[in-house]
C-alpha cells in the first residue's frame, strides 16, 4: 500500500507535531515578538484606563474644568480613551504585518507539507 498525499485540510493538521513546532526556535521568537508588543502596550493602555476611572472617582472637580463652551476635561479625557483604543490598534496592525505575519507565513510553509496540484489543494485552491 502506498502513502497518499493529504488532501485536505484536516489530513494536513494530522501529520503536525504541533507540540515540536512550539518548542522550535522560529516560533518561540515570534512568541517574543508578539509579547513584547503586547504586553507593554496593554499595561499602558490599562493604567491609562484606570487613572481615568480613578480621577473620575476621587477628583470629579478635575473632569469639571471647562475647555471649550460646555465641554469639558471629562468629556475630552473620556473620547481620548476611544482615540488610545483606534490608535493602539492601528499600531497593532500595522507591527503584526511588519514583524509577525512574515515570521508566522514562514513557519506555516515549514509546517504544511506540500499538497500536489492534482488534488485541487485546501479549499479546492491550487497550490
Amino acid at each position: 500500500m502506498s502513502h497518499q498525499p493529504p488532501t485536505n485540510a484536516d489530513d494536513l493538521v494530522a501529520d503536525v507535531d504541533f507540540p515540536a513546532a512550539q518548542r522550535s526556535p522560529e516560533f518561540q521568537e515570534l512568541r517574543k515578538t508578539h509579547r513584547g508588543f503586547v504586553f507593554p502596550l496593554a499595561v499602558v493602555f490599562l493604567v491609562w484606563y484606570l487613572l481615568y476611572v480613578v480621577l473620575a472617582m476621587y477628583v470629579p472637580q478635575l473632569f469639571a474644568i471647562q475647555v471649550v463652551g460646555n465641554v469639558n476635561l471629562g468629556v475630552i479625557l473620556g473620547l481620548l480613551q476611544f482615540v488610545t483604543t483606534f490608535a493602539i490598534t492601528g499600531a497593532y496592525v500595522s507591527f503584526a504585518n511588519r514583524k509577525l505575519d512574515p515570521k508566522a507565513t514562514a513557519i506555516r510553509e515549514r509546517l504544511e507539507p506540500t499538497l500536489g496540484t492534482t488534488t485541487g489543494g485546501v479549499h479546492g485552491q491550487e497550490n
